[in-house]
This record gives structure tokens, C-alpha cells and sequence, in this order.
């Protein structure tokens, strides 16, 4: 056993006793700096962009103290001798790059991931021009003879020579500068985000921003009237019907259509991403009234002018978000999915609608469809939500649709689709609005072009609230003169408001029988109205309309018929369902006679229910209902009734809907506009203000009933073939009723006893053929006796 040397064994316990607190030492300061970091995490996210923006800030007033100015100080000589070694005589401006960095971190901290393409941008910018500036002054380098670092501090600095040096030992200068400036020009392209292919188009935007923008300024600022002018109507000369023509008027897309907006990571749940300039709510202005058509008749030379109500009596909806967190949270479950199933696929942006957001995912090469679309479940449970709705493809885009509901919904105000540019624009006493699309566009239809609407969905899904919006744009838009219309309630209460308005024609009907006559007098109605355009030679009413105003249309001679203009009607059924449960043939008959024929006559028919089923929504009537709007459904197969395809069951409800208007292959999905029963006791108010309503007799009025004696029942049809038979052939015979008629011997034997207690037939003499006592030339009578007429 060795014993170790006492000096070492002193120096061996010094050495662990320095360790020893040196490692105490830096465990408490680790600690410590860990603890601040922790707290630091902790600050508030705008607190913390606030601290960097500060930072790069005084960096800025530091550096330009120390390079601005003569300076003694040893350090502030070596900082001043460094900035322009490596930045040459550009060295001046490095401090307002560094505050423009620090006034968009503290002036547009919702930007920030904007600001690392800025940072790139003017990098490259300045690179190119130290570069440019270098070769100008003859590419001086660090060292060499007559040369020297203070040449180079007075040319592009080190970064210069860097990017200079190169290419100018193999190639020209007058090469070399346009490839450094190719590079400065990529710099500004980056900073301005434009793309190669759209320069053509930003030099355009700021040609229209430096010359013509007093010229816009203008225009706007000359009476509204003026914008009138261009949407006038059509004149004699014109063709008012445009080839693949649609009911469905969308606002037009604002920026949107080339990319979908940009995802800003990050977002805190108190945060949401501010809209670009051209699309943050402007303050409102006041409201103007909706525009009134030229030829504004007069129901009577007392009655006096109409005057339409103002749009102030609809209140705005809320302003929209672009993006919230619940956005970006969305997008990072979405591609975790594609990533945990390994599908070469990614989000590449979002479309946030007012319900509604619709995530695009582009497909990487050799990728199916089918991959994507079979994870609808395990999309569904990983975002939360099981009212997902894919889309594969977006129309008129090559990616996939992944529609999700929004956790904070916006409210879309009729008023507001109303004070639309796109509603606005269009005159057409017809027009109604319905919402917003996913993309929050405005959607407004034209009624007289779709030509007939039917609404369907469950129980508090918003139908009843697109019936009163539907109604609101007419009253807002519309005169009595221009619109006229029959409304059947049989709930009782839906449409009690609008009673007395003078829009209507008769009272709002609630009886099912009663409103099965009162469409048998729009049938009837519909005749006359072909009558007169057969007559007059015209094809639609709108013609003959224009005929009459301009006195072109004179009635034949010696008669007293004086031609007016026929208005519009519009037949509004709240409750289909109500009315096939007490006459499902005569209210089927009259519907689809209407439907089928009564587009260029003006009249048009909305048809709502709640019970989606084939008993209600016959064949027929879908056949001639080519529009339809879908609210939400408990089943898949009340959606095929309404849109003979899925997607009404996977919808949200309160106005979420699916709106697939005439001539169209996929629905487009709307949040429909909310109007509240104050702003329509309002409107409805006004209306009645402005005029006294006059019904007209002879739309309730029930029909002279045929007397039809009480055993006969429901066997007149068949009576009235049997007494021709008979009476024709003059041989009365049972076993030939059977035959020719089809019916059997109980029903034939009924018949005969018919005939024979109203002396059309004898007796029966046992197998023997009963005698005929009427004679074939008095058939008629007896055919109408048994009529009861």
C-alpha cells in the first residue's frame, strides 16, 4: 500500500473545494435564470413582442450615436470602424433598417410573420446595392498594394466585396452589375410580396394609386343617382334574357379568388387577425333607401305616391374575423391527422365564413382523392366537431374542402346583404336577400328567375326566419303595384304580422281547404293571364307590361277592357305538409299546373316545410321546383329528398344552409340572414302607413258546391262511365260492366242499383240483361243530373 504525498494530497482537496463551489456557483445561477426564463414565458404574448420591439430600438439609437457622430470613446471606435468594414458607405442606414424593424414589432405585432419576409427582403435589397456600389469604386480589396480595408469602408464595405469579388474576377462589370442588381430587384419583390408573374399588375395598381386616383375620388364623391344610370333597366331594343342566365347573384370576390388568406401562427384567445384594409367594416353610412324603379305605378289616382321603407329599420350584423385561434388550432390538428397517416398532403390555407370555415388541402403527386375523404371521422374527432363536411374538389380550385363549424359565429344582418353593393345594384322588384357564403360573400337570388323555391329542414333550423326574410325584401324593395301576394299560414301564427300589409291580395289564409282553393284561383289566374299574352302576342308578362306602360297595347274594337300592368305574385306556402294532409290531390294538381306553366305569367311559388318526406314532397312537385334551399335535417335520406344529394344532414343549424338554386350541380353554403320580428313590426308598420290594403272577393271565395246525392260517394266517376255505357249500347248488363269497366261484381252490381233507383235501367229479371229506359239522345241530361247540375 502505497501512502500518498501530503503536498499532493493538499493540492487535491484545494482543486475539489474550487469544483465544488464552482459548481454551487453555477447551479444557483442556472436556477436563477432558469426561474426568469419560466417567468418570462409566462408574460403575456404582447408583452414579450413589446420587450423585443423595445430592444431592437434602442439597438437603433445606440448604433446611430456611435456611427452618426465623431466619437472618442475607445468602444465606440471599434463599433463605428466595424459597422462600416462590414457595411461600407451604407453603414449610415443600418439604424433606420433596425427601426423600421422595431416600429413593426411594436406598431403591427399581429404581422409577425410578415416581418422575417421583410427582414429577407431587404437583406437581398441591400446586399445588391453594397454589391453595385463596391464595383463602382473599382472592387477595392482588404488587402493589397494601394488597396487597403479603408478602401473598402468607403466602397460596399466587406459585404460588398463578398458579393462583388467573384464574379467580377471572371466576368465584365457590365455583367456583374445586372446580376447584383437582379438581386436588389428580388429584394424589393419580396418585400412588396409580389410574385413575378403579377408585376404586369402591380405596376397597374400604382399607375390607378399615383395619377387616377383624384379622377376616382371624383366620381365618388357625385350623387349616388349617377350610379343608378348603369344599372338601368333594358330598353325596347334589348334583350333583357342574357344566355346562362342564374337566379343566384353572389358579391364579387375582393382579392380573394387568387389565394386563400394567408394563416397567422400564433394567436392568443384574445386576439383575433385584423382584416386587410380593403376588407375591415368601414364606419356605416346612413342608410338610403332601397332603389325604386322608374315606372312606379299608382294603385289609385287618390292613393298618392308609395314611398318604400327605409333601410335604417334593419339593424347590422357583426363585423367579420379573418382568423381566431380556434383557426389555427384547426390547422394544426388537421395536419397532424395527414402526418399520423402519412398522406402527402397539407393545409395550404382557410376561407373563415360567418358559421362556417372552409380548410383547402392540396394533394401531393400520385395522391388519391379517396385517402383523404375516407378520414372524415378522424378529422371529425381529432378538431372536436362532428358536423364535418368535405368537399373533394372546391369548386373551381384543385384542393379539397374540409368545412368545420366556427366555435364564434358572426351575425349575418339582413340589412346588411340589403345595403350590399351586388343588392343595390340590381333594381328588379324581385330580388330577395339570403346571406353570406362560406367565403363571406354576399349572396342575394332573383325570385322571377328561379322560378320556384322550395324550403325544407327541421324543426328550429332557421326556416321560418328565411320565410320572413324573403318577405322583408319584398316589402323593402317592392311597391303593391310591382308585388303582389298570397300568403298561407296554416300554423296560424308564422305570417300573422304581415296582415294588413297592402302588398297582399287577400287575407292570410290559415284554413288547408281554403288554401287549396285560393292556388285553384291562381290557377286560374295564371290562364287569364295567358289569355291575354296569346292574345297580344307577347311571351312573357314582362313585355306585356312594357307594352301597356309605353301605350303600345290597344284592346280590340267596340271592346271596353282596359289593359293595366300585371304585377308580380308571389305565393308564400309556410307549411306544405299541413295542406297534403287534408287535400293531398287538389293542393298536388294546383301546385304543379303553377310550376309548370306560371313562369312567364309573374307568378311564382315558395313552398316551406318541416317534414322532408315523399308523401309531402311529391315527385311531381320536385320535378317542376327546380331551387331549393336546405336547413339542417336529422337523416341522410330527408336530404336526398330535398337535394336528391347528402350534405343537409351535416349542417349546424340556426341558418346554415344549403342553397342549390336552378340550373346548378352543387349547393352553395350560405348562413341566411337573420331579420328580428322588431325590424319587421317596423317595416310592416311603415307599409301599412303608406297605403290601405284592398283584397279581392274572389280568391277565398268557396266554390258553388255540386249537389251529389249522399249514396253515390265517391263512385260518380265510374257512374257517369256506366250510364254511357249503358245508355250508348242500349244493353244493361252486369257482367258488362265488370268487363269494361275493370271493377268487380260487388262494385258492378252497386252500379247497376245506382242506375236502377234513377230509372236508367229496369229490374233485373233474373240472367236476363235489364231493360234500358233512357235513350242515347237524352244522355246529357242525365249525365248532369247525376253531376248535380
Amino acid at each position: 500500500m502505497t501512502h500518498q504525498d501530503p503536498i499532493s494530497w493538499v493540492f487535491t482537496m484545494i482543486g475539489k473545494l474550487v469544483v465544488g463551489l464552482w459548481m454551487l456557483f453555477a447551479n444557483g445561477v442556472g436556477s436563477a435564470a432558469r426561474a426568469l426564463g419560466k417567468n418570462a414565458r409566462e408574460l403575456d404574448p404582447a408583452h414579450r413582442r413589446d420587450g423585443v420591439g423595445l430592444t431592437v430600438l434602442a439597438g437603433a439609437i445606440v448604433l446611430a450615436a456611435m456611427t452618426w457622430r465623431n466619437s472618442d470613446g475607445a468602444v465606440a471606435g471599434v463599433v463605428n470602424a466595424t459597422v462600416h468594414g462590414v457595411f461600407g458607405s451604407l453603414a449610415w442606414a443600418l439604424p433606420l433598417l433596425l427601426g423600421l424593424l422595431a416600429w413593426r414589432y411594436l406598431r403591427h405585432p399581429d404581422q409577425n410573420a410578415d416581418t422575417g419576409r421583410m427582414v429577407i427582403g431587404w437583406a437581398a435589397l441591400m446586399v445588391g446595392v453594397l454589391g453595385v456600389i463596391h464595383v463602382a469604386n473599382d472592387t477595392p480589396y482588404p488587402a493589397g498594394q494601394g488597396q487597403g480595408m479603408d478602401k473598402v469602408s468607403q466602397a460596399g464595405g466587406m459585404v460588398g466585396f463578398i458579393v462583388s469579388a467573384p464574379p467580377m474576377s471572371i466576368l465584365p462589370p457590365w455583367v456583374t452589375i445586372p446580376l447584383l442588381l437582379l438581386l436588389s430587384g428580388f429584394g424589393v419583390l419580396v418585400i412588396t410580396a409580389t410574385p413575378v408573374h403579377r408585376i404586369p399588375e402591380r405596376l397597374a395598381e400604382l399607375k390607378h394609386m399615383l395619377f387616377e386616383r383624384h379622377a376616382d375620388t371624383e366620381s365618388a364623391a357625385r350623387p349616388a343617382a349617377r350610379k343608378r344610370v348603369r344599372a338601368k333597366k333594358p330598353e325596347d331594343g334589348e334583350d333583357s334574357v342574357k344566355p346562362y342566365d342564374t337566379p343566384v347573384i353572389a358579391e364579387k370576390d375582393n382579392k380573394k379568388s387568387d389565394h386563400s388568406p394567408e394563416i397567422v401562427p400564433g394567436l392568443t384567445d384574445e386576439e383575433e387577425a385584423p382584416a386587410p384594409e380593403a376588407e375591415r367594416r368601414p364606419e356605416p353610412p346612413q342608410p338610403t333607401p332601397a332603389p325604386r324603379k322608374v315606372e312606379q305605378l299608382v294603385l289609385s289616382p287618390q292613393a298618392g305616391p308609395y314611398s318604400l321603407p327605409d333601410l335604417q329599420h334593419l339593424k347590422q350584423g357583426s363585423a367579420p374575423k379573418p382568423q381566431t385561434k380556434a383557426n389555427t388550432t384547426v390547422v394544426n390538428a388537421l395536419t397532424s391527422v395527414l402526418e399520423q397517416f402519412t398522406i402527402d398532403a397539407q393545409v395550404i390555407g382557410f376561407t373563415r365564413g360567418p358559421t362556417v370555415t372552409r380548410y383547402e388541402i392540396e394533394l401531393g403527386p400520385a395522391v388519391k382523392v379517396e385517402k383523404v375523404t375516407a378520414l372524415t371521422k378522424n378529422i371529425a374527432y381529432a378538431v372536436k366537431s362532428a358536423d364535418v363536411r368535405i368537399l373533394s374538389p372546391i369548386p373551381g380550385k384543385s384542393a379539397i374542402g374540409v368545412e368545420i363549424p366556427n366555435a364564434d359565429k358572426d351575425l349575418v344582418s339582413l340589412g346588411d346583404v340589403l345595403r350590399s353593393q351586388v343588392a343595390q345594384a340590381d333594381h328588379h322588384p324581385m330580388i330577395v336577400g339570403l346571406g353570406k357564403d362560406v367565403e363571406g360573400r354576399t349572396i342575394v337570388a332573383n325570385l322571377a328567375k328561379m322560378p320556384h323555391l322550395l324550403i325544407a329542414g327541421a324543426t328550429g333550423a332557421g326556416k321560418s326566419v328565411c320565410v320572413n326574410g324573403l318577405i322583408t325584401s319584398i316589402l323593402m324593395r317592392a311597391t303593391p303595384d310591382e308585388v303582389r301576394m298570397v300568403l298561407v299560414d296554416p300554423k296560424r301564427v308564422e305570417l300573422s304580422v304581415y296582415e294588413g300589409i297592402p302588398h297582399l291580395i287577400t287575407p292570410i289564409i290559415t284554413n288547408p281547404k281554403k288554401a287549396a282553393e285560393a292556388l285553384e284561383w291562381v290557377v286560374g289566374e295564371m290562364d287569364r293571364r295567358y289569355d291575354d299574352l296569346a292574345a297580344s302576342g307577347f311571351r312573357h308578362v314582362d313585355e306585356f307590361n312594357k307594352a301597356v306602360r309605353a301605350g303600345k297595347l290597344q284592346p280590340p274594337p267596340g271592346s271596353e277592357r282596359v289593359y293595366q300592368p300585371y304585377p308580380y305574385l308571389l305565393v308564400i306556402v309556410d307549411e306544405l305538409a299541413d295542406l297534403m294532409m287534408v287535400a293531398p290531390r287538389d293542393v298536388e294538381d294546383s301546385i304543379v299546373r303553377i310550376t309548370q306553366l306560371a313562369r312567364a305569367a309573374g307568378i311564382h311559388l315558395v313552398i316551406a316545410t318541416q317534414r322532408p318526406s315523399v308523401d309531402v314532397v311529391t315527385g311531381l312537385i320536385k320535378a317542376n321546383v327546380p331551387s331549393r334551399l336546405a336547413f339542417a335535417v336529422s337523416s341522410l335520406t330527408d336530404s336526398r329528398v330535398i337535394l336528391d344529394q347528402p350534405g343537409a344532414d351535416k349542417l349546424v343549424g340556426q341558418g346554415d344552409a344549403l342553397f342549390l338554386p336552378m340550373g346548378a350541380s352543387k349547393p352553395i353554403r350560405i348562413q341566411n340572414a337573420f331579420v328580428s320580428e322588431k325590424e319587421i313590426a317596423e317595416i310592416v308598420g311603415h307599409c301599412k302607413e303608406q297605403m290601405q290594403v284592398e283584397y279581392r272577393e274572389d280568391v277565398a271565395a268557396a266554390p258553388v258546391k255540386k249537389e251529389i246525392d249522399e249514396d253515390i260517394g265517391d263512385d260518380l266517376d265510374l257512374l257517369i262511365q256506366a250510364a254511357e255505357l249503358i245508355v250508348t249500347t242500349q244493353f244493361g248488363s252486369t257482367s258488362m260492366l265488370q268487363r269494361k269497366l275493370r271493377v268487380g261484381f260487388a262494385k258492378a252490381g252497386r252500379l247497376m242499383d245506382l242506375l236502377e233507383s234513377r230509372n236508367v235501367v229496369g229490374p233485373s229479371e233474373g240472367s236476363k240483361a235489364r231493360e234500358v229506359l233512357v235513350k242515347p239522345d237524352d244522355l246529357p241530361g242525365l249525365l248532369a243530373d247525376l253531376r248535380g247540375e
